[in-house]
């Protein structure tokens, strides 16, 4: 079957003739090994499944976020464990599904499973219009937050029909006249993470997801000794002028979850989310998009729809 491949870090994708996925033979390990297909997003509908699956069956339409070690969504088909599966939400197009679970999850993960974001209380979002940004503002507002983010000024109407309160102007707005916040999604990380820092309350939360990764994030992935200190000493400043702040830091790598999937769904069945797709693609202009995607700018999701066997 086609798929678009990673040969060498770096590179860009190229396409190759790899073999059909098999259902239930699940082996690889880390760290990835080359070549290597990427994605990390599908919609689709299902063509078989294993003998030991009951919650699907040929035909149903499902999303998924492939766990880490069976990522590669940039082909015509994808074998994913049922755990990670959930059925498709009901009245989107298959398109806009494809567009979700690996944001809607870091988002789900980030406010309500790390962050224990209450009604009342207040969350800084940045970088708004992106991915993550665009369904992590309408959940915060689902939840009964304040929500203050980060965009461009292009951009504030539109975060603003999402829920948002408060859009600041990275270009040139200080972030140093925000205080009392709750709750920091940190999609940035550097300076901007470090002014985050200052602008929550006491106990409040900074979640980072660009990095850097922290003691926890090492011990819970199981790395050996020497990738745990190294992560412990590329942590340690983020850490210390948190704790001088009486705040905390975490790193969250986003992890599959079929389960939240399907509250996430439930979410968008009855109108409290909605997904954002920037524009569609075709399968070939998936490493243009790709190359593209590193100049910023981006509103919501970019979304490849399947090739043509």
């Amino acid at each position: 079957m086609r798929a678009l491949v990673l040969t060498r870090h770096k590179d860009p994708l190229v396409e190759r003739d790899v073999p059909e996925p098999i259902v239930g033979e699940f082996r690889q390990i880390l760290p990835y090994t080359l070549p290597r297909t990427l994605g990390h997003d599908v919609a689709g509908t299902v063509l078989a499944v294993g003998s030991a699956v009951r919650s699907f069956a040929p035909g149903d339409e499902v999303w998924s976020r492939p766990p880490t070690e069976h990522i590669g969504t940039f082909a015509e088909r994808i074998a994913v464990p049922e755990s990670d599966v959930a059925p498709k939400p009901a009245g989107i197009s298959m398109a806009e599904a494809g567009s979700l679970p690996l944001v809607a999850l870091t988002a789900w993960q980030a406010l309500v499973e790390r962050g224990g974001l209450q009604a009342g209380q207040t969350v800084l979002i940045h970088a708004g219009s992106g991915g993550v940004g665009t369904i992590a503002i309408q959940l915060a507002k689902h939840l009964g937050a304040t929500v203050v983010t980060t965009a461009s000024a292009r951009n504030a109407d539109f975060l603003r029909e999402l829920g948002a309160d408060v859009v600041i102007d990275y270009h040139t707005d200080d972030l140093d006249t925000l205080s009392g916040v709750d709750l920091v999604l940190d999609s940035v990380g550097g300076e901007t993470l470090e002014k985050s820092l200052r602008v929550l309350k006491r106990g409040g939360k900074a979640i980072g997801i660009t990095g850097p990764p922290d003691p926890a994030f090492a011990s819970d992935a199981g790395l050996n000794i020497v990738v745990r200190t190294a992560i412990a000493v590329i942590s340690r400043k983020i850490r210390r002028r948190a704790a001088k702040a009486d705040v905390s830091y975490e790193f969250l790598f986003m992890h599959p979850d079929g389960g939240q999937l399907r509250e996430i769904a439930a979410l968008i069945e009855n109108g409290a989310l909605r997904p954002v797709v920037g524009r569609t693609i075709t399968f070939d202009e998936i490493p243009e998009a790709l190359s593209a995607m590193s100049a910023g700018g981006n509103r919501g999701k970019i979304v490849a729809t399947r090739p043509v066997a």
